[in-house]
């Protein structure tokens, strides 16, 4: 573990390789699982704001699950967390015909619909943020069903943080990125 500012940061994110296969994944990450995605206080609202207009992107399961429980719940841990269809998958994941699991938020974002892209603990996967009151740890997740994401993240040398780094920076900033970067490149040699 090193410190950078208000945060501790597991070597593991710098030393492990992490590259996302949907092909072989299937994005169960989506899918399996005893909880939703975790959010943030503030997306809870933005959930809230942003559902008349990515309803139509969603499955009818999940507006059912979202109309029955709300756009958001509050988990086991306390925690909020999106809405689950049947205990099992997100409420706010779409199927590709090809049965892969995608994010009804992303696809409505990525079409221009809303300007939110998803919760930021999705866009972060697999490094996990938990706030502590003095500090915010920020780990790597690892889960089986990731395995072929390792593996082709080996094979391209692509390291978890640089995989994410668009949702680090989103985050915690440009600058924390960029001193993660030099951190990253002394802890290699």
């Amino acid at each position: 573990m090193f410190q950078l500012g208000k945060t501790i940061i597991s070597e593991e994110i710098i030393e492990n390789d992490f590259v996302c296969n949907l092909n072989a994944c299937k994005g169960q990450c989506c899918i399996d699982g005893d909880a939703g995605a975790p959010l943030e206080d503030h997306e809870t609202e933005i959930l809230v704001d942003i559902y008349a207009d990515v309803k139509s992107f969603l499955r009818p399961e999940g507006i059912a699950a979202i109309t029955s429980q709300g756009a958001f719940v509050k988990g086991e841990d306390g925690e909020w967390e999106t809405p689950l269809i049947n205990g099992s998958e997100c409420a706010y994941v779409i199927f590709t015909e090809n049965k892969t699991a995608k994010c009804g938020l992303e696809e409505a974002y990525n079409q221009g619909i809303t300007q939110w892209k998803k919760p930021v603990s999705c866009h972060l996967y697999p490094i996990r943020v938990k706030e502590y009151t003095e500090l915010t740890a920020v780990n790597y997740h690892k889960w089986e069903i990731c395995d072929p994401a390792c593996s082709l993240g080996a094979e391209l040398k692509v390291p978890i943080y640089k995989f994410v780094k668009e949702a680090l920076v989103r985050k915690f900033g440009e600058k924390w990125y960029s001193d993660l970067e030099l951190i990253a490149k002394e802890h290699v040699k």
